[in-house]
């Protein structure tokens, strides 16, 4: 592929497939420094990403298993069922505002430092959990972990694009995302059980131990992904016989592809470059920042801000918005009615009737696995270059799904109807909200890999502002027009917003070429530039 055919691609758009030798081309290409995440062995990899889960998981523990609880709150407490749903949209507010500081601090400081400080935020803010008293505790410790929780979905996809290919995205995102979802659906079953057995604060005392544990797990063996490039002046040189071939770095597992060759092929003795090991002190660095420094804090938080302007992060700031949306009207809904007459439930029934969606997630996350193999087919047929719309076929089941398990959950409890009708519903829901998010998040991975955090700090306030603004209107939206047709109103809004992956699908690559100016100037603020696709 020629130079000025590869500036004319918008950002995104990547040869993916060698048709020639059939194999998988690497995207981002590797540099040849082994030190590069990119090129970490299977093994490194796999250490990192294992810790990010488990940071993702106790961190959505912490923001979800609240609501299980909150009978015993206002029984024993008197904490009204208005202050405790005015204290989830406190949390969500939380998550809208954290973000847009501690995204900024990701980029100029390294991802090793926020991941310390929000797991650090979120274990004050569950020993202030555990030691609720008043409405102001209440409301002031969800906020605390709505700002330490806030940088979770933002900084893991950014890890998730400092260590893995395109053609690996998909995959990621579903082990990721299954972490969300144990801790949003499984870990309220756990708490309600727990309430019964020890009383309720003891599920805000476990999950103290947990984050304890995170911390200590990351602050000793989370290594720094942000990837600082090394000059010539950092290699070592030597004179050895070369036959051609590549450097003994990175192969790809799934491809058993290795990168472009670094020594020139000779029969003689060539000259081989290659980088000294990085130090512990640099891989477990406090803070890691650029070479030459980076913009002003201020004109960063703008910069990521900004980026909303894009079609691609406006379609993803709007998916992840509305699903949690449905998922706070779900939750926050389920958590005051089920607990009173026909129902009745007991904080373990609860607990319970988390299992329903996260059954519903599992199999959506496994559907959405496939999305990697579903790719490489469309990259193959197109020519073997990959556009990011093609991920978003799969996302048309979920927008079909997802409205539908929202209308029947809704009603089913407006009538009364049998709870199984209800778990029907909330699986339903979880089928389509996981299928929505894996979905939508790769696919920005896909269009703007360079400054994925940048543009998720867009995605993250906007999607928890919205979830915010209807929680807080909940409860006059009921009053005002009934249980019933609130649900048939949100159900209708949930279609209209989803059906936007289909003028997605036809006009992304339109918008993102026409785009593309602007997110390469972006660049430049950043001291980046646009990786050029290349193509054996």
């Amino acid at each position: 592929m020629d130079s000025a055919r590869r500036e004319q691609l918008p950002p995104g758009t990547v040869p993916l497939e060698d048709l020639q030798y059939n194999e998988v081309i690497l995207q981002p290409s590797p540099s040849d420094d082994p030190e590069q995440p990119l090129n970490w062995s299977r093994t490194r990899k796999t250490i990192n990403y294992a810790i990010v889960c488990f940071y993702a998981l106790i961190t959505f523990v912490l923001l979800d298993i609240g609501t299980v609880v909150w009978a015993p709150l206002n029984e024993q407490l008197g904490i009204t069922y208005t202050n405790m749903n005015n204290s989830f949209a406190a949390n969500v507010a939380g998550l809208a505002i954290g973000c847009i500081v501690m995204v900024p601090l990701a980029i100029i400081f390294g991802r090793r430092p926020v991941y310390i400080l929000s797991t650090a935020i979120q274990l004050g803010a569950g020993i202030w959990s555990a030691r609720t008293y008043t409405t102001g505790d209440l409301i002031g410790s969800n906020v605390l972990s709505g700002i330490g929780g806030a940088i979770s979905e933002s900084i893991v996809q950014m890890t998730i694009a400092d260590l893995f290919f395109v053609h690996q995205r998909a995959r990621m995102n579903a082990i990721y995302l299954t972490m969300v979802y144990i801790g949003s659906f499984l870990a309220p079953v756990a708490a309600g059980y727990c309430a019964k057995a020890q009383g309720w604060r003891w599920i805000w005392w476990w999950t103290v131990i947990f984050l304890a544990v995170a911390l200590i797990v990351v602050i000793f063996a989370y290594e720094e992904t942000k990837y600082t490039p090394r000059t010539e002046a950092m290699r070592t040189h030597s004179h050895e016989a070369q036959e051609g071939g590549h450097f003994p770095g990175y192969i790809d597992e799934d491809t058993k592809k290795a990168p472009e060759p670094t020594t020139t092929q000779t029969h003689e003795l060539s000259l081989s470059t290659t980088y000294p090991k990085r130090p512990l002190k640099e891989r477990y660095a406090l803070y890691t920042r650029t070479p030459g420094g980076s913009r002003p804090f201020l004109l960063l938080v703008w910069d990521t801000i900004s980026l909303v302007r894009f079609p691609a992060v406006a379609y993803t700031a709007l998916m992840w918005g509305s699903t949690l949306m449905w998922f706070s009207i779900v939750l926050t809904t389920l958590s005051t009615y089920i607990s009173l007459p026909p129902y009745n439930f007991t904080p373990a029934g609860v607990g319970l009737m988390n299992l329903p969606p996260f059954i519903g997630t599992v199999l959506g996350l496994l559907v959405s696995a496939s999305n990697d193999w579903i790719i490489l087919k469309l990259a193959k047929r197109n020519g073997g270059t990959f556009e990011p719309e093609m991920r978003l076929w799969l996302g048309l089941v979920g927008a079909i799904i997802t409205p539908a398990g929202v209308l029947l959950f809704g009603l089913s409890m407006a009538k009364g109807m049998p709870w199984i009708v209800l778990c029907i519903g909330t699986a339903m829901y979880g089928f389509g909200s996981a299928l929505n998010g894996s979905v939508s998040l790769t696919y920005l991975q896909d269009c703007y890999a360079e400054v994925i955090g940048d543009a998720l700090v867009s995605v993250t306030f906007t999607r928890n502002a919205l979830a915010a603004v209807v929680v807080f209107a909940l409860a006059p939206w009921i009053t005002s027009i009934g249980l019933y047709d609130t649900f048939v109103s949100a159900s209708i809004l949930a279609w209209a917003v989803y059906m936007l992956t289909v003028p997605m699908i036809i006009w992304g690559r339109k918008w993102r070429v026409q785009t593309a100016s602007a997110y390469r100037q972006h660049l430049l603020r950043s001291g980046k530039h646009a990786p050029g696709p290349t193509m054996s």
